[in-house]
């Protein structure tokens, strides 16, 4: 029963040190990566822009309810397992620039910018997260655990796949 005590005390003391860490951290944050891609900016602008054929190609997005257009761009929501996430596209400038921005009343926010510019084989994505972690428990583990870039280098890895992958005869 001690030893059980010892435990809890033991648990309960962690997510204190934790949740005291993550409050000091910066709630804003930004992150990014580049990729290259063997085909065209328009190709991949393409595939980046259909919301709706997500599913397909993102192990994390099981499907995607799309919503009325605000000011007269996409927006959605991306149901996965930690339930809907409420998106939105803030710019849209094909083949180049879209800006996705999370939707409010989640325990983050911000936003994913997509630059693709066209190089020699075919084009260059910078995505930047600007993002914000209200929570102090999920900064300290976006911080210390997951890293910033997870999220991108999973994004970025499915994006690779679906546009490297043979076309359907």
């Amino acid at each position: 029963m001690k030893l059980l005590l010892w435990i809890v005390i033991a648990l309960v003391a962690l997510v204190v040190v934790i949740a005291a860490i993550g409050s000091r951290l910066p709630k804003a944050h930004h992150a990014s990566k580049t990729a290259r891609f063997p085909v065209p900016p328009e190709t991949l602008y393409a595939v980046i822009s259909d919301v709706e054929r997500y599913p397909e190609w993102r192990q994390d997005v099981k499907r995607v309810e799309r919503l009325p257009d605000r000011d007269g761009r996409p927006a959605w929501n991306e149901h996965g397992s930690h339930g809907p996430i409420p998106m939105r596209a803030e710019r849209m400038e094909p083949p180049s620039l879209m800006v996705g921005r999370i939707g409010e009343g989640l325990a983050f926010g911000g936003t994913w910018t997509f630059r693709i510019a066209p190089v020699s084989g075919g084009s260059e994505l910078t995505v930047a997260e600007d993002g914000e972690i209200y929570n102090p428990i999920f900064r300290f583990l976006a911080r210390f655990v997951f890293g910033y870039e997870a999220t991108m280098t999973r994004y970025l890895a499915a994006l690779r796949a679906r546009v490297t992958r043979p076309a359907a005869k």
